[in-house]
């Protein structure tokens, strides 16, 4: 499948990815022959949220954030005869840091051409795990809920509450990777999210929002399918709702990963 553009590609801000410059994902961008693409780098926490990784890393710092769109902004200009640049983040909801987020997204929402709204944490009583980590980290979530099918909830449930949070007139368009949950799928093959998925698009189509249709599972070796797969990339073209390709790349080599492997769109 050809594309023209990828809507989801980090950065060398990004803490938990690779140093590639922004010109060598821009340089593989035009040599593809894509017409666009947005940086949508992890936007920064909240403030008075704990990041469980062990790292402290799953997004970019808030002194960094003024760096990246002006960094952004005079690369739109080098390449402004080659291809359109689009300044964004990938925004977290984190289920009770409602306020937080939208104070973010009113801050940064004026300079911000393109964004996605993404579940990477979920909470579990008072405490939060990152559900895409590490295989042990994934296993830690399903002991705290209770089953795989529990967790499967929880993520569905958490996505639902992203969709129809008011996160103000900045909110992202577009809800990322909406099968993350199936990133260690093949460790946990018991899981099943089919029930999930009829409600999840109802609510989608209904907010007029877009998918990120995202190629990054087919790397993973116990996913081996995008984000979503294929029958529900298919139920949500059927329903009218977008899909817009992103590599989720997070060093240029990672640019078109997964297209051999989707439909048309």
């Amino acid at each position: 499948m050809s594309i023209k553009r990828d809507g989801h590609i980090h950065t060398p801000f990004c803490p938990h990815g690779s140093s590639d410059s922004f010109h060598s994902y821009i340089e593989r961008a035009v040599s593809e022959g894509l017409h666009s693409i947005t940086f949508t780098e992890h936007a920064p926490l909240p403030g008075n949220f704990e990041d469980p990784v062990p790292g402290r890393d799953s997004a970019m710092s808030q002194e960094l954030l003024d760096r990246y769109f002006y960094t952004i902004e005079d690369l739109k200009k080098e390449y402004k005869k080659d291809i359109t640049i689009l300044a964004g983040l990938e925004i977290d909801f984190i289920e009770g840091f409602e306020r937080e987020t939208k104070k973010l997204l009113d801050e940064t929402g004026p300079r911000l051409d393109d964004s996605i709204l993404s579940v990477h944490f979920l909470r579990t009583d008072t405490t939060y795990t990152c559900l895409d980590y590490s295989l042990d980290s994934f296993a830690s979530l399903i002991e705290k809920t209770g089953s795989a099918e529990k967790t499967a909830q929880l993520y569905y449930h958490t996505l639902l509450l992203s969709i129809r949070s008011d996160l103000g007139d900045f909110k992202p368009r577009r809800l990322g990777h909406i099968t993350l949950i199936k990133k260690f799928q093949q460790r946990f093959p018991e899981m099943e999210i089919q029930k999930h998925i009829g409600p999840l698009l109802e609510a989608v189509h209904e907010e007029e929002m877009t998918l990120d249709y995202n190629g990054a599972g087919t790397a993973k070796p116990m996913c081996r399918e995008p984000y979503p797969d294929n029958s529900i990339a298919w139920e949500a073209k059927k329903r009218g709702i977008p899909l817009i390709y992103g590599s989720d790349a997070h060093q240029a080599k990672d640019m078109m990963q997964g297209l051999e492997e989707m439909i048309s769109f």
